[in-house]
Order: structure tokens, then C-alpha cells, then sequence
């Protein structure tokens, strides 16, 4: 493991509060130094990183590896593979795999999978109900033993609130969180899209916002009943953030994440890219596009405007990617019929740099969204360049444009309405444990 000098890079450690033009020295599989100018040590390699940002290494709190028993979709080696190509250096698996990650047995071998094929760090939620079938409680002690970070039934909402107060009492023992998916199973049935002019426009059934924000409404009443530690998967509407933020007010215990593509995608994406959002011009051939469905749906841009501002405002805690690869068969097909969900981990950086280049929001703030806060989310030494921290690393170009090309992801999943897009701010290199893992074709670096 030869040092690494990475040189004259902009330099952004939200956990240390360092933004400013410096060199990054790793060797040993730990950060060194941040360092105004440093020479190079025999043997070190350098990478010219002028221009380019230099940060801790992403981390994703929410994701869908597929392993064990969807490979079809993604395997634990592609998965990370497309991770490390987002710049991402930890994951977290979420449990909903066939069988559904409840036991101590499907997590070691999650884990173990992970040290043998793994180009990142990953880390694993455990199921918050056997099965994920919303009854009895999973082996939370036993799931906990074994070095889950949290516990989910992700893609199956917790329905019953007498298993969700369950859930949170326990947990609370445990101090690891509860992660929902909030969505009343009452009123999200049979929909497609969110509900309003777009989802008319196109004769598809809507999921109101309503039912994201009544039972982020009873989860917090639940969380501050009980103590428990409370975490909204994949916020979507300005209703939840308006919830989320009173009840941090009162000192509940509740954090919440925001996905690229529900800050940056409203459900006008649902008319094609040609349509431009524009409610009585024709439909196109790209109109009804199954890779723009997920659950919860793309909101109104209103929704959208207010998840952006709350990210400014503090109220969310992180940004999660929900990266949700399905294979071709279960899109093309009709969008009622269509499985949920998006193939994020290769674009989230381009698609969040659009908040940094048109709507004003602070690089190092978005950097602290991804690294920093869910480190501290997780409770892991992660997330910083600090002396002695661990060596996963991020560079960057925040200007490099760059052409959506699906067909070449790492990812199995090639479900992405942004397919030939283009998108500002590009991966160069991804660094994990002083180790690189992924390196793009044109990035400078002498020996």
C-alpha cells in the first residue's frame, strides 16, 4: 500500500471545518495530513487534483444490494462497484433480499460476501418484523450482536402502530434506530404516481402526499411516546418536512433523509424529457417512463422546492440514495405494472451537483450531507480527513459535464430517467482504506 499524495485539490472536511486549496497525504491506509504544500515521499504516488474537490468518502445510508436472492437485479460486486464509481467508500444494505435479512445467519453472510467481493465498505439494516411481514418483532438483540446499524422493513411500510411502538421501545435498548418506510398501505394502493395534474394528465392512478405525512405524523407521536429513535426513509413532500421539523422543535428523537432524485426530479419527469413540464403540450415516445416510478412517487415541484429548502434549513439530517436497481424485464412493461424504483449510486453526485450550480446551495453543505452527518447518523469513525482517520476518500470535478450512458453502468441496473442527460460534476477517484477503487479514464496522477 504505497502512500498517496493527492495535490493541490480544494480541500472540504465539513467534520473539521476545512475548505481551502491544500494537499491530502495518505499512507498506511489512514490520512496523514491536510497540508499546505507537501513533497512527495520516494515511492508515493501523486494525484493532480487542481480544480478538482477533495473530500472524506461518501457514505450512503440507504440502499438495495439485492443479495441474497435477487442477484438478477444487483450483487453485492456490482453494487459496490457502481458505489465506488458515485464516490461512494460505505453502504448500507437494506434487508428486503429473498429470504429478508431477520436472522444472524443472513447477515454474516451479507457480511462475509462483502470481504470477499466488496469494492467498498458495506454495512447492514436489519429487519425490523420477521419477514418484513409487518407481525412479530425480528431478534433485534441477536440482529444487533451481529453489527446491524439500524432496523427496517424498507418497501413494507410498518403498518400496525402497536408493532411500531414495539419496535421503537426496544430499539431504544439497543440505541440503534428504527427506519421506516412511511407510507399508509390504505392510501397508496393501486396508485402509481403522485397524486395531482401530472398523474391525470397521464390517466394514472396518484398516491396522495397524504400518505407519506400521516404516518410520519404517527411515527413521531410513537417515537416521542416511547423515546425511541426515529428515522424517515426517503422524505418526499413539504408536509413531512413541516412534521419533521416541529417535532425536532419539541426534542423529538426523529431524523429524516432526502434521495437525489427528490431533490432534484419533480413528477413532470413522468411526461418524458421532451414534454419540459408543460402541461397541454403532446406526449412524446418518452413519456410515461417506468424508470422515473419509485415509491414514494416524484412530487409536485413544490414538494421538491421545499425537501431543497429544508436540506438548507437543517432539517435533513443526510442524503440517502435509495439506489433501487431492477432488471430490464420489470420496466418495460406498463407503468401501473412497472416495479419502483431508480438506479441511483452512478449519478447521485451529478444529479445534487445541480443544487450546488442553480440553486445556490453550499458545496460543503451538500459534502457534510454525505459524509459527516450519516457518519454521525451511524455512529462510525468515518466521514472525516482528520489525522489517523481512515483513508476513504472522494475527488471530484464540480464542473466536469458529463452524458447519462445507462448501458455502461457497474450497476445491473440500468433504470434511470436521466439516460442521456447531461449532468455537471463528475467522479475522478474513489479511495477506500488508502486503497484506489475506482479511477476515471482521464484523471492525472505521476508516480
Amino acid at each position: 500500500m504505497d502512500p498517496i499524495l493527492i495535490r493541490g485539490g480544494r480541500v472540504i472536511d465539513p467534520a473539521q471545518g476545512i475548505d481551502r486549496t491544500a494537499d491530502l497525504l495518505l499512507a498506511e491506509g489512514v490520512v496523514r495530513g491536510v497540508y499546505g504544500r507537501r513533497a512527495a515521499a520516494a515511492g508515493a504516488r501523486v494525484i493532480e487534483a487542481e480544480g478538482m474537490v477533495v473530500c472524506p468518502g461518501f457514505i450512503d445510508l440507504h440502499c438495495h444490494l439485492r443479495e441474497p436472492g435477487f442477484e438478477y437485479k444487483e450483487t453485492i460486486a456490482t453494487g459496490t462497484l457502481a458505489a465506488a464509481r458515485g464516490g461512494f467508500t460505505a453502504v448500507c444494505a437494506m434487508p428486503n433480499t429473498e429470504p429478508v435479512i431477520d436472522s444472524r445467519a443472513l447477515v454474516d453472510f451479507v457480511l462475509r460476501k462483502a470481504r470477499e467481493e466488496a469494492s467498498v465498505r458495506v454495512m447492514v439494516i436489519g429487519a425490523v418484523t420477521k419477514g418484513s411481514k409487518g407481525a412479530g418483532l425480528a431478534e433485534m438483540a441477536e440482529l444487533a450482536e451481529t453489527g446491524v446499524v439500524g432496523f427496517s422493513d424498507d418497501g413494507h411500510p410498518v403498518a400496525d402502530p402497536n408493532v411500531m411502538r414495539q419496535a421503537l421501545s426496544y430499539s431504544s435498548s439497543l440505541g440503534l434506530p428504527i427506519i421506516n418506510h412511511c407510507e399508509a398501505p390504505e392510501l397508496s394502493a393501486g396508485g402509481a404516481a403522485n397524486e395531482g395534474w401530472v398523474a391525470t394528465r397521464l390517466g394514472l392512478k396518484g398516491i396522495p402526499n397524504a400518505a407519506e405525512e400521516i404516518m410520519v405524523a404517527r411515527d413521531i407521536s410513537l417515537a416521542q411516546t416511547t423515546g425511541g429513535r426515529l428515522h424517515i426513509a426517503h422524505a418526499s413532500t413539504a408536509g413531512t418536512m413541516d412534521l419533521v421539523r416541529q417535532a425536532k422543535e419539541r426534542g423529538v428523537n426523529v431524523t429524516c433523509e432526502a434521495t437525489p432524485h427528490h431533490l432534484t426530479l419533480s413528477d413532470e419527469a413522468l411526461l418524458g424529457q421532451e414534454a419540459g413540464g408543460q402541461a397541454f403540450s403532446p406526449l412524446t415516445g418518452s413519456a410515461y417512463d417506468t424508470n422515473a416510478k419509485v415509491a414514494p412517487p416524484l412530487r409536485a415541484r413544490s414538494d421538491v422546492d421545499a425537501v431543497v429548502q429544508a436540506l438548507k434549513d437543517g432539517v435533513v439530517d443526510l442524503i440517502a440514495t435509495d439506489h433501487a436497481p431492477h432488471n430490464q424485464v420489470e420496466k418495460l412493461c406498463t407503468f401501473e405494472e412497472a416495479a419502483s424504483g431508480i438506479s441511483v449510486l452512478e449519478t447521485a453526485l451529478g444529479s445534487l451537483m445541480s443544487l450546488v450550480h442553480t440553486m445556490d446551495l453550499p458545496l460543503p453543505l451538500l459534502i457534510d450531507r454525505l459524509t459527516a452527518a450519516p457518519a454521525r447518523f451511524l455512529g462510525v469513525e468515518l466521514g472525516t480527513l482528520k489525522p489517523g482517520a481512515t483513508a476513504d476518500v472522494t475527488i471530484f470535478d464540480p464542473d466536469a459535464e458529463w452524458v447519462v450512458d445507462a448501458s455502461t453502468f457497474a450497476s445491473k441496473g440500468k433504470n434511470t430517467p436521466l439516460d442521456g442527460t447531461t449532468l455537471k460534476g463528475q467522479v475522478v477517484a474513489t479511495i477506500v482504506g488508502g486503497v484506489v477503487k475506482y479511477e476515471e479514464a482521464n484523471a492525472a496522477s505521476a508516480e
